[in-house]
């Protein structure tokens, strides 16, 4: 999430800096960059010997590092990539083994909401992109143009919790044939008119355009991924933190933990056994107070967990 000072906080800014335990020469990845709040906190508590590597799918983020001066700080350093890089990034640079804290701050940054041509808004008329990063061939324009019916009912069931998934991936299909699902009103226009009726509580459009931005961005596998890269490079007594926004994230993350904490269930014969636990829980799950939610909305669903890598 991006900085307060222009108009978009980090969320969970203090549960954040408490669950890392920063220590001034310590290394540190922020693994979602996005327009810096919290890779600026974390460099505020770093000494002179201390390193921060930032991560990005998004390349206007990245830029925005160079332009907000960020780039001109020796402890601090950004790369472009996906969670999935995140072992090569950290081997490049002799760091594996020895990360102090890592974070994960999930979901779509707030300038990527606000900026109605990156199309990740079901709020503002924009092309229907939603690429977190711009590069990747395939927007959510072209997805729905060519996903089978079957299989776009699945992605709204599963990744948006849809209850009128069938219902949207027919009309889906019925629209393409006439016409090109071009923008994000087009696509808003014909979920309101498949549905029978709306969630009062919220907009009929949340639950399809978080499940299409879910599947053409990868999100799930890459966090998958990333959680384990992540456990890979720490430093023993090193910090996972991962802050989520939806069940779906929050799910995964939670399951991670439990199975690291616990050690994961191994089959082999006739016996069953654990694989050896390589985290310790650092408590409950933690979330934005009223006083946050009241100035950023946004975090009103986020969910902060967190876990240390046990010593060897």
């Amino acid at each position: 999430m991006a900085e307060a000072e222009s108009g978009h906080r980090p969320v969970m800014l203090a549960e954040v800096l408490e669950a890392l335990a920063i220590r001034p020469a310590g290394i540190y990845l922020d693994c979602t960059f996005g327009r810096g709040g919290h890779s600026r906190a974390i460099l505020e508590r770093l000494g002179a010997e201390g390193r921060l590597l930032a991560i990005d799918r998004d390349r206007e983020a990245v830029a925005a590092a160079g332009a907000s001066g960020l780039s001109g700080d020796a402890r601090f350093a950004i790369e472009h990539g996906r969670f999935s890089d995140l072992v090569r990034f950290v081997g490049e640079r002799g760091w594996a083994g020895r990360v102090d804290g890592i974070l994960m701050d999930l979901g779509v940054s707030s300038p990527q909401l606000d900026e109605a041509r990156r199309g990740f808004s079901f709020l503002r008329e924009g092309p229907l992109d939603m690429r977190m990063d711009p590069s990747q061939k395939t927007g959510a324009a072209d997805w729905l143009a060519e996903v089978p019916e079957r299989e776009l009912a699945r992605v709204l069931r599963e990744y948006g919790e849809e209850r009128f998934a069938g219902r949207i991936a027919r009309a889906v299909v019925e629209e393409r044939r006439r016409r090109p699902i071009a923008t994000t009103t087009d696509l808003v226009r014909l979920i309101e008119a498949a549905i029978p009726f709306a969630d009062k509580f919220k907009h009929p459009a949340t639950r399809t355009f978080q499940a299409i931005r879910i599947a053409v961005n990868d999100e799930l596998s890459e966090l998958e991924r990333g959680l384990n890269e992540a456990v890979e490079v720490l430093a023993a007594r090193g910090r996972l933190v991962v802050i989520s926004f939806h069940s779906l994230e929050d799910r995964i993350v939670k399951r991670f933990m439990r199975e690291e904490v616990r050690g994961r269930e191994m089959s082999g014969g006739i016996f069953e056994s654990r694989s050896t636990p390589r985290l310790i829980g650092l408590g409950k799950p933690l979330k934005a107070d009223e006083d946050e939610i009241r100035v950023n909305p946004r975090a009103r669903s986020a969910i902060l967990r967190a876990a240390e890598k046990r010593a060897a």
